[in-house]
Formats: C-alpha cells, structure tokens, sequence
C-alpha cells in the first residue's frame, strides 16, 4: 500500500514537472499585451509600435499595444505591475513611473520593485528649445540672461515629474538659475504653447521636438546630452556652454511584472536585442530621433538603481514634490 502511494505521488511529481516544463517550451502560446502609459502617438507609443510586428514575428505571437495613459503614466504602471506574472503582459517603462515617481509622490499605486527588468531599448536626446520670437541667439546667451533675470523667464515640461521637467532642474540647479516651471498635460499641449509663443522655452525630446525645428517652428539652443546629437550637429551641449555633468535623456526600458518566468523574461530580452539591431527597425528609430540602446535585463537593473540613486538626490536637495 505504501510503496502504491509512494508511486502515485512520484508519478503525479513528474506531470506537473512536465507540465511546466512544456510551458516554458511553449511559451508564447497566446498574445502578449503591451502596456504603454502615454498615449497614443507619442515617443513611447511609436517605440512600442515599431518594435512590435518584428517582436511579434521573431516570437511567433501578436503583441498588441494597450496605451494606458494618465498621472504621470501611473495609470499604465500599475496596470502592468498588477498583472498576472504570466509572461504575457509587458510594459514600456520610464525614468518617470520607474525613478521619479516614488521620490516624488508621498504614495504611489505600485513599487518601481513590483516590475522586473528585462532590457533597455533606447533614450530620447532631451533638446532646450526657444520660441524664435523669445530674443534668444543662442546657448551662452540663454544661458546668461536667465542667470541674470531669476524669475523672469518660464518653461514648459509635458508634465510635472516627467524627464523633460527633472532635466531643466537639474539645468538649474547646475546653472544656479531660476526659471518658471509650467507643467502641461502631456507633450502636444506644451509644443503648442511653444510654437504659439504662450510660453518661451521648454526642454523637449527629440521625438517631439526636431519635426517643428525642422519646419522652424522653434529653435534649439542646447542639446542636453554629453556630445552633439547627430540629428543636430550644429547644437552645442551644456557641457559646452560652461555646464558640467547635463546628461538627461527620456529613456524607454521593457519591464514585465515581478515574478514572470524567467525563461520568458530570457528570450523576451534576447529577441528584443535582436528587433532593434535589424537595419529596417533601426533606421525607423534613428530617424525618429531615438537614441538606440539595446540591453539585457541585468544591465537594466543596474542602470534604473544608479538612476534612482542620482536623481532621488537631486530631488531631495531641490524639495521637488507632485502633492
């Protein structure tokens, strides 16, 4: 009877090994939702929308874009971090809903620890730009003015806690300047108020800002990057213009929820490296003014803590607040 029940319980042990293990071989054997928390349009939504085909195609499943956008890109956050850790539900994670966000808020929906890393895909270059009636010529006289007239001036940022409103503080900061923020709701309403002359300057991101420099709808005076940007070689950087140590950028990391297999968050890593590196995928990218930085998921890791570190400081010293 005994030796009965000891069978019973080895055989019953090796299903349930084999079970798992043909779920791993299988996995995906179903779409995979990818949460974006910005809305439709975007930097963050073009990403994700040029990746996914070629993703999906390498995977042999449909990934199917959800944008969840709102507070900061909260609201698709913590719908992400929420989800089942099945492997089907991945994220487009920045350094505002994954480093900011919990300096800034007293409370958050979610943890940055509640969504594990899988790799950086790329950063957006962060542009200071003027409106080309604001009396600005150029970087060092920006830079002099706004030093000399604390107050006087303002900038837009898509929101408050967004890289492109951490990157002017830090400006400041460095610069030892005070300018007016004026946060909008999301990146279209401030390149609105830029170009309508609303607002003097904003600190914009490549995806949203180089479309209008082109057409000469706005001007770039500095580029907030530690060498010139290809898409802008005739820009100086901070560092140029007396600054040291302005290297922002609106970076996009893929993150799944904690506790996500780890043969999927392996191969998910693998062949996302592998989309970005195809030449059609890279070009799309590049010209889109994305900054391509494919990486595994423990380089990600390492990046989002020093990140933390650094501008959890920054943050701290400057008593930034979202509440």
């Amino acid at each position: 009877m005994l030796a009965r029940r000891v069978c019973l319980i080895a055989i019953s042990t090796l299903a349930a090994l084999a079970g798992h293990a043909s779920q791993a071989e299988t996995w995906p054997a179903k779409p995979i939702r990818w949460v974006v928390a910005y809305p439709a349009g975007g930097g963050s939504d073009f990403l994700a929308r040029q990746l996914a085909p070629q993703l999906g195609k390498q995977l042999g499943q449909p990934l199917v874009i959800d944008n969840r956008p709102g507070a900061g890109g909260m609201i698709g956050t913590d719908a992400a971090a929420k989800a089942p850790a099945d492997g089907y539900t991945i994220l487009s994670g920045d350094n505002g809903a994954l480093v900011f966000n919990s300096a800034m808020y007293k409370k958050l929906p979610y943890a940055p620890a509640d969504l594990a890393p899988v790799g950086l895909m790329a950063k957006f270059p962060l542009i200071l730009t003027v409106h080309p009636g604001a009396g600005f010529s150029s970087g060092k006289q920006w830079l002099d003015e706004v030093k000399a007239n604390p107050g006087r001036y303002s900038y837009a940022s898509p929101g408050i806690g967004s890289p492109h409103h951490l990157a002017m503080e830090l400006v400041k900061d460095r610069s030892k300047s005070f300018i007016v923020h004026v946060p909008y709701r999301g990146t279209a309403f401030a390149v609105q108020d830029l170009m309508a002359g609303v607002v003097p300057m904003a600190i914009l991101d490549t995806a949203a800002g180089l479309p209008h420099i082109r057409a000469g709808k706005i001007k770039p005076l500095a580029v907030l990057t530690k060498k010139r940007i290809p898409q802008l070689p005739d820009v100086p950087t901070f560092e140029e213009l007396g600054l040291k140590n302005v290297d922002v950028a609106a970076w996009q990391g893929l993150f799944v929820p904690k506790g996500t297999p780890a043969e999927a968050v392996t191969r998910l890593s693998s062949e996302m490296q592998k989309a970005i590196q195809l030449p059609e995928v890279r070009s799309k990218l590049e010209d889109f003014g994305l900054e391509l930085a494919p990486s595994d998921a423990p380089a990600l890791a390492r990046f989002v803590q020093a990140e933390t570190q650094t501008w959890h400081a920054l943050i701290k010293e400057r008593k930034l607040a979202a509440e």
